[in-house]
């Protein structure tokens, strides 16, 4: 029998879906999981999911030179989980290894690989199927739950999306000035904006927000008015 996965059927099938898009630093994550707490659905980190697929890619020796087929095959047999509110790279617990710039950097890069969304396509659309999901990333909207329940897309100035990076980056001890944030943030930009596989963009239907110059208590008071 064949196995269907298209998005017309987990239309009919997956639970309620909010798909919040946005660039980095726009304040996705963390509206995110608050959102999730409060409703009491479950938190799908995509960019995680990114994260540790490119630490593992890295480990492995493979870089954006590698070809797809390479790169399929280097992910043969790889499992990525969350236990916990943790994430696994098979059984290793690498939810701090994946929060490094070089981290992000790669997620990035290996995100507009065909080889690596294909993997990733999957796990990210089986976690609706048994819970009501908070879903965030770069394509949620448009291309991974087309057909979600609410759709959002959260903003902000580059300069205010690299502050949050460079604050969030220095709490974690990792060391970073505000000029390698503020390059870190535009040339992720470029990336998810120009690739030629799920590019960042706003879906036709989901609600814009400007985080820039308010907090997360009204950012997350928008959202839920819109529920």
């Amino acid at each position: 029998m064949t196995e269907k996965t298209g998005p017309e059927v987990y239309l009919t099938i997956m639970r309620k879906v909010i798909a919040i898009d946005g660039p980095s630093g726009s304040g996705k994550s963390t509206i995110c999981r608050l959102l999730a707490e409060k409703l009491g659905f479950q938190y799908l980190d995509t960019g995680a999911l990114y994260r540790a697929v490119a630490l593992h890619l890295r480990k492995n020796n493979v870089t954006d030179g590698n070809n797809d087929p390479e790169i399929k095959d280097a992910l043969n047999g790889v499992s990525v989980s969350f236990r916990n509110g943790l994430v696994f790279l098979g059984d290793e617990d690498v939810s701090d290894a994946i929060r490094t710039t070089e981290a992000g950097h790669y997620a990035s890069v290996f995100s507009a690989r065909k080889a690596v969304r294909d993997f990733l396509m999957q796990t990210q659309r089986d976690s609706a199927l048994q819970n009501d999901i908070v879903a965030e990333g770069r394509d949620m909207t448009t291309v991974v739950f087309p057909s979600a329940w609410r759709k959002f897309y959260l903003d902000a100035s580059e300069e205010s999306r690299a502050r949050r990076r460079y604050l969030q980056l220095q709490e974690k001890g990792m060391a970073i000035t505000m000029e390698e944030a503020l390059k870190d943030v535009r040339e992720r930009d470029l990336r998810d904006s120009q690739r030629d596989i799920a590019p960042l963009k706003r879906a036709d239907d989901a609600i814009y927000i400007d985080t820039t110059l308010i907090g997360l208590d009204e950012v997350m008071a928008t959202i839920i008015s819109f529920l």
